[in-house]
């Protein structure tokens, strides 16, 4: 098996690049650290990990044949997406204090994190673009599909660990309600902000 490196180093590159920046499953899983810590964080962001490698095999693999068939889909599933995460904002913005609400709700599953990715207007873009631009890191398209998918697996765990991390560290901080409702506001502003390139892609 033929490996072109000096593709595989531009394809880590973006992948490094698009998994640190702020954007919807970042910033879920940093306020995910900050209500529940990064235990009970941790199937949430597992599910992002696996969930983002399975929609890339699955799209480089022939559900693209899909969307080439059928264009529509694509922009009806960004504008139900990027509806989502808006729902999703507004109950951040919402949200009580990390010790009021602990008990009351509990964090995103290892499942709903999957599923979300199907919905999320920035994995999409990312999918897309990795397989159009990646796709000859190896001398069998199957096997690039499938490099692609584990080295962005690979690169999202430190990542995007990392935001829960954060998070996490932040409870004691965020204990004070007025504090809280800052960064509550702060983090539903920016998620709901995320949204806003995607559609200029």
């Amino acid at each position: 098996m033929t490996i072109r490196f000096e593709i595989l180093s531009a394809l880590a590159a973006f992948a490094f690049v698009a998994s640190i920046t702020p954007g919807p499953n970042n910033l879920m899983l940093m306020t995910s650290g900050v209500k529940f810590g990064f235990a009970r964080t941790a199937p949430h962001l597992i599910g992002v990990i696996l969930g983002f490698g399975l929609m890339i095999v699955l799209v480089g693999l022939g559900l693209n044949v899909v969307f080439e068939r059928f264009p529509s889909v694509l922009p009806v599933m960004r504008v139900v997406g990027s509806v989502y995460m808006l729902w999703l904002a507004l109950k951040i913005a919402l949200a009580k204090p990390v010790h009021a609400r602990e008990c009351a709700s509990r964090p995103i599953g290892f499942f709903g994190a999957a599923a979300f990715q199907w919905v999320n207007p920035k994995a999409w873009v990312m999918v897309l673009s990795m397989l159009s631009t990646y796709s000859g890191l190896s001398d069998e398209y199957v096997r690039s599909v499938l490099l692609i998918a584990v080295l962005c697996a690979l690169i999202t765990i430190p990542c995007s660990g990392a935001w829960a991390l954060f998070g996490s560290s932040m409870r004691q901080f965020l204990g004070n309600p007025r504090t809280a409702r800052l960064f509550n506001f702060a983090m539903a502003t920016l998620l709901a902000a995320s949204i806003v390139p995607i559609f200029f892609e």
